[in-house]
């Protein structure tokens, strides 16, 4: 699966959140400018962040497994995080 965001936020900042978010749970696989890869028994996840038009940055992220698996949660909650880094009065809800 592929999920994409558009941020305020960063392409640096986001590449340190995403190896807070899953360099607990997953190892690093792979690194280059502004994009990581990190694999793990639930599968492999590879993030990019780039500068895209402006002051926005656009976040990929991609996994390996279909779409409702565990890494897919793990995605989508990364993205979650992202949201409120921009915005900091968003409240982060569903049960990812």
């Amino acid at each position: 699966m592929k999920y994409f965001h558009r941020t305020h936020v960063p392409p640096d900042a986001v590449m340190a959140s995403a190896a807070r978010c899953f360099g607990a749970r997953l190892t690093p696989s792979g690194e280059a400018p502004r994009r990581s890869a990190f694999s793990g028994s639930l599968g492999s996840l590879t993030v990019t962040a780039v500068p895209e038009g402006g002051h926005y940055t656009l976040v990929t992220v991609a996994t390996d497994q279909p779409g409702e698996s565990e890494i897919d949660k793990l995605a989508k909650h990364f993205l979650g995080t992202v949201h409120v880094q921009a915005e900091p009065q968003h409240v982060l809800r569903g049960d990812y």
